[in-house]
């Protein structure tokens, strides 16, 4: 499929103009639902949608955290805020983390992060392998007496496919597939930990998985929403109950045991420990590279 140029730079600049927004409203003691909703209806405001449910991963949770429907949770710790921006979908993903602790280590943790993500992107091309990029990134976060996350990667993106099937690894993976032109996501994770993570707790994020016909009405009616509304990117249950109703929670069970749909995991750090992490995405082209959401 030929890219869509113009819609991937116009998903990015939304992401970059919201990320700005954001900034600002990621305070201790906000509800962590008000800024979601804040930060996803600021995407619509300029004019895009949101890729996938806006994600607030603290401490030791290294992604797929984002609130529920009646979430009381209030913004603390070591916080990593995901959120992405689609047109027509083709995908723009970031992410970035704030000390809501005042931590030295907390601070310098971010800024392991984020020179692994700007020292990963400096040395990106085309016919690039996963293997230099992981080794760039691995011995920018040793360097500061950290440790990568092995087991979550960056990854490549398609039209309505966030996760297309090239992982690019925050260590040295000892593969050599190349990156040719395309969108990819760049996404070091940083631990002061064991450099793993564990499924958690149920996330309430999903992605659609078969259309096969379900049993009820309510059920049927819901993956019908799901098809139209969101094709294959995520979704989570606190956007259909505040569209169908509080009933909707039994559709997505009825799916999820039918088959129909997956249910996210909220990822853990194996030993406990706090990560942070930063993200960018980027448009490799024959000649060039560009960082769509810089």
């Amino acid at each position: 499929m030929e890219l869509n140029k113009e819609k991937i730079l116009k998903a990015g600049k939304i992401v970059s103009q919201v990320r700005e927004y954001a900034r600002t409203i990621v305070k201790p003691g906000v509800p962590l639902l008000e800024i979601a909703e804040k930060i996803e209806a600021e995407i619509v405001k300029h004019e895009g949608k949101p890729a996938f449910p806006t994600t607030f991963s603290i401490n030791e949770i290294a992604a797929h955290c984002t609130p529920s429907h009646d979430d009381k949770t209030l913004a603390h710790g070591l916080i990593k805020v995901d959120f992405g921006v689609h047109i027509d979908g083709w995908p723009a993903d970031n992410e970035f983390t704030v000390d809501l602790e005042n931590s030295e280590e907390n601070k310098k943790m971010i800024i392991a992060a984020e020179e692994a993500l700007k020292k990963a992107i400096s040395i990106v091309k085309q016919g690039i392998s996963t293997r230099d990029i992981g080794s760039t990134v691995q011995e920018t976060i040793e360097s500061y007496g950290f440790t990568p996350l092995i087991n979550l990667c960056g990854h490549s993106m398609e039209q309505y496919e966030l996760h297309a099937g090239i992982t690019i690894p925050s260590v040295n993976d000892f593969r050599e597939v190349q990156l040719k032109e395309g969108l990819y996501a760049i996404e070091p994770f940083v631990t002061n930990g064991s450099g793993k993570v564990r499924d958690g707790r149920p996330s309430g994020i999903y992605e659609l998985k078969d259309n096969k016909k379900p049993r009820s009405n309510l059920a049927r009616e819901t993956l019908a929403f799901i098809e139209k509304e969101y094709n294959n990117l995520p979704f989570c249950s606190r956007w259909l109950i505040k569209k169908l109703g509080l009933n909707v929670s039994l559709a997505l069970r009825e799916l999820e045991a039918n088959g129909n749909l997956h249910q996210f995991s909220q990822l853990v750090e194996i030993s406990g420990s706090k990560v942070s992490q930063a993200e960018h995405t980027i448009l490799i082209e024959k000649d060039k590279v560009i960082v769509t959401t810089m």
